[in-house]
C-alpha cells in the first residue's frame, strides 16, 4: 500500500500570500475619447425653420393659385421682371448676394462647430458619464488657489480653451519666488480640475503701482 503526499501546504505555508506575479489584476482601462459639448442652437434653428416654412408655403400657395388659372402675386411678378431685366453688376444685386453668402457661411459655421465655448470637457473615466466645467467656475477655483500664495495681493484669472492667463500683483517677497509658487499652485489646481485637455499656463507677477 502506497500513500500519496497531500499537495496542499500545511502550517505556516498555508497562510502565506501568493506571490505578486500570481495575483490577478485588472487591465488598464483605455481612456475614453473626450470631445467638446455641442450646442443645441434652438434659436437659430427655429428662425431658419420659420423663414423656410413661410417662404415655401407662400411660394406653394402662389404656384397653386396660378395652376387654378388665377394671376400670380404681384411680388412674384415684380421679382421675375427684376431678375430678367436688372443687370447683375448693380450695387443692390451685389449687396443682396453678399448678404446671402454671409448668411449661408454663418449657418454652415453653426452646423459644423460644437459651440458651448464656456464649457470645458472633463476627463471621462466612465463610458456612460460625461462632465463639463464652466470656465468662470474654473477661473474662480484657480483664483482662490493663487490668493493663498504668500505675497499675492490681488489676481486676475482668465481661463480659455487652451491657456490659463494669470495676472497677479505681489506687494512683498521677490517676484521670482512668488511666480514659482503661483505656477506650482496653478499646476496642482489645473490637475485637480480634471480637465480632458489641460490648458497651458501663462503667469505674470508684478508690483502694485506706486501712488503719487
Amino acid at each position: 500500500m502506497t500513500t500519496t503526499p497531500d499537495p496542499r501546504p500545511t502550517g505556516d505555508a498555508a497562510d502565506d500570500p501568493p506571490p505578486p506575479d500570481s495575483v490577478p489584476v485588472l487591465a488598464d482601462v483605455p481612456a475614453q475619447p473626450v470631445r467638446r459639448f455641442w450646442a443645441v442652437r434652438r434659436i437659430p434653428a427655429a428662425v431658419l425653420a420659420a423663414v423656410v416654412l413661410g417662404g415655401a408655403g407662400l411660394l406653394l400657395y402662389d404656384v397653386a393659385s396660378v395652376r387654378a388659372e388665377r394671376s400670380a402675386m404681384a411680388w412674384r411678378r415684380e421679382l421675375a421682371d427684376a431678375l430678367a431685366s436688372r443687370p447683375l453688376d448693380r450695387a443692390s444685386v451685389l449687396t443682396g448676394a453678399a448678404l446671402a453668402v454671409a448668411l449661408g457661411v454663418w449657418l454652415l459655421i453653426l452646423a459644423a462647430t460644437p459651440g458651448l465655448r464656456a464649457v470645458l470637457p472633463m476627463r471621462r473615466d466612465h463610458a456612460d458619464v460625461r462632465a463639463g466645467l464652466d470656465r468662470e467656475a474654473a477661473a474662480l477655483a484657480l483664483r482662490d488657489r493663487v490668493m493663498e500664495v504668500s505675497g499675492v495681493r490681488s489676481v486676475r484669472v482668465r481661463v480659455g480653451r487652451a491657456k490659463v492667463a494669470v495676472r497677479a500683483v505681489s506687494h512683498f517677497r521677490p517676484l521670482d519666488e512668488v511666480r514659482a509658487d503661483v505656477e506650482t499652485v496653478l499646476a496642482t489646481g489645473v490637475d485637480e480640475l480634471g480637465l480632458a485637455h489641460p490648458p497651458a499656463l501663462s503667469v505674470r507677477v508684478s508690483r502694485p503701482p506706486r501712488k503719487g
